[in-house]
């Protein structure tokens, strides 16, 4: 609780300056990454007497770091397993042109995405993209460029595709199957957007060349983990769709569910579990929880709630005007602050719309799909741009001549169809 005047604006200035600091982060004016930047603004709000202790502990929404670390686990399991390299080489070997090459990609990464998380399948993925297309002697920025746009737009089918995702489930209580019958078919027609607008803007560079797999030598797959982790990962997915009557019958939740999938395949792997551990991204588990706590000291405040009365008459009194005036916000709001950020202080509008379901939906397409615009716009995108570093710089306006209109056809044709849906 704020005590006095003075604590309402100390709440807000540190909100404020952790969120410079994270949207600032890759421009070097601090030496601090987002992990940091947020850990730094959860100690100010406990340490100028914003919150108790006890209330920053309560703040953290432990489901959403419990499912990012179940599904997490299952990934490095895969990684383990060989899955990834074994992916890219079926790829590479089943098309026979560059142009269905990059469809292929395009559908692969994004529906991967879906099932696990869009960050790790590029951070995976990135190495063995290079490596094959490398290998196939063929242009790389088409295919990179094809991994990070299908991987943002195919995340938002589920409820565990991204990690705003995760935290839309949890606030909203949207059940999994219903948010993937919802959200697959905008998905599913908007990666099919994103093949043919990459396929036209790269059609000169894509013509002349030729795929050559001589002398490709097969991944090294470990049959029997991949086997395990699969059927692991197969049960979880399954459990996904009965989340009600298995909470009800055994307490388990989405995020416990994925937990606990996570947890039989380390019993079944007999891998050192030492080597999961070591892939599992600890510094955005550690950004999450930080995050919560800054954002539920800024809602004390209640300036969220008051941006959303000074806002109500821009957004309109539809389903349909609010739809529309939240997309265009959310895609500015992701880009300016980042998406997860820009979801937890968002995310308490929800209940004053018209259709709160629908605006959680739109919620997460439109800050899903607005990391396409740019380089910055997304930790995928970073990652594919950095991991390919030593074999092709990518510039700002590399990214954005396709980036911009990708974004701009996507969250438009994805919004038309969400509406259409409802």
């Amino acid at each position: 609780m704020l005590p006095d005047a003075n604590q309402h604006w100390i709440a807000i200035a540190i909100f404020a300056v952790t969120y410079a600091l994270i949207s600032t982060r890759r421009l070097k004016v601090f030496r601090l990454n987002r992990p940091a930047s947020a850990l730094l603004g959860a100690v100010a709000m406990v340490v100028f007497g914003v919150m108790k202790i006890e209330d920053a502990y309560r703040a953290v929404d432990w489901n959403t770091i419990v499912l990012l670390l179940g599904m997490m686990l299952l990934s490095s399991y895969l990684q383990l397993a060989g899955f990834f390299e074994m992916a890219a080489d079926w790829i590479l070997l089943k098309a026979r042109t560059p142009q269905r090459l990059l469809l292929m990609l395009v559908f692969a990464s994004g529906i991967l995405s879906a099932l696990l998380v869009n960050d790790t399948i590029c951070l995976m993925m990135t190495p063995l993209v290079v490596t094959v297309i490398v290998r196939g002697r063929l242009p790389l920025l088409p295919y990179l460029m094809a991994l990070a746009t299908s991987a943002n737009i195919g995340s938002v089918m589920t409820l565990t595709g991204n990690p705003q995702n995760m935290i839309i489930g949890n606030l909203s209580g949207i059940p999994y199957a219903r948010f993937l019958l919802s959200l697959a078919p905008p998905a599913l027609i908007c990666l099919t957007l994103d093949a043919f607008i990459l396929l036209w803007g790269f059609r000169r560079v894509l013509a002349g060349a030729r795929i050559e797999t001589a002398g490709l030598t097969s991944a090294q797959v470990n049959r029997p983990l991949l086997a395990k982790t699969l059927a692991c990962l197969a049960a979880v997915t399954l459990a996904f769709f009965f989340d009600a009557p298995i909470r009800r019958h055994f307490g388990l939740n989405v995020a416990w569910i994925a937990l606990a999938g996570a947890s039989v395949a380390m019993v079944m792997a007999r891998v050192d579990t030492h080597q999961v551990l070591k892939l599992v991204d600890w510094h955005l588990l550690l950004f999450f929880a930080a995050l919560f706590v800054v954002v539920e000291g800024l809602r004390e405040t209640q300036l969220p709630e008051q941006i959303y009365q000074s806002l109500r008459g821009v957004f309109g009194g539809t389903a349909t005007a609010q739809a529309w005036n939240l997309t265009w916000f959310s895609v500015a709001g992701s880009n300016i602050f980042s998406n997860v950020p820009f979801v937890l202080v968002a995310g308490q509008w929800m209940r004053n719309f018209v259709e709160p379901e629908l605006m959680w939906k739109v919620l997460a397409l439109s800050t899903t799909f607005a990391g396409n615009l740019t380089i910055l716009g997304s930790v995928a995108n970073v990652i594919v741009v950095e991991s390919a570093k030593p074999h092709i710089e990518v510039g700002f306006w590399d990214y954005a001549r396709l980036g911009i209109p990708i974004t701009i056809i996507t969250t438009a044709v994805g919004v038309t169809t969400l509406l259409a849906m409802r």
